[in-house]
């Protein structure tokens, strides 16, 4: 199993927007054979001195059966559908690829 942990930066302004977009796609990303969770997550103010605060990123949690499942996701028309109607909303994505240690 691999755990990915996506960074994406929403312009201003556009995180509801990018949300509603992307929380429609969820339900086909969970119907793909290899993903075990799929969700978006916002930064939750805990007052905690280390935590670093961004209202204009969105982390995205997903769980993956192996690399390629991942790499086929990648390459969906759904997913290719969601790029292109965020494409005007994003101002950049980071991901990390984890294993178990």
């Amino acid at each position: 199993m691999i755990t990915v942990v996506a960074s994406i930066r929403v312009k201003s302004g556009n995180r509801d927007a990018f949300l509603e977009i992307f929380k429609a796609n969820v339900q086909d990303v969970l119907k793909e054979e290899g993903c075990i969770e799929y969700y978006p997550t916002v930064d939750f103010d805990t007052g905690l001195p280390v935590q670093e605060m961004d209202g204009n990123v969105i982390t995205i949690i997903e769980k993956w059966n192996d690399l390629q499942a991942l790499e086929s996701h990648l390459k969906t028309p759904h997913m290719l559908a969601y790029k292109e109607k965020t494409k005007d909303m994003t101002e950049g994505l980071t991901i990390k690829v984890l294993q178990n240690a």
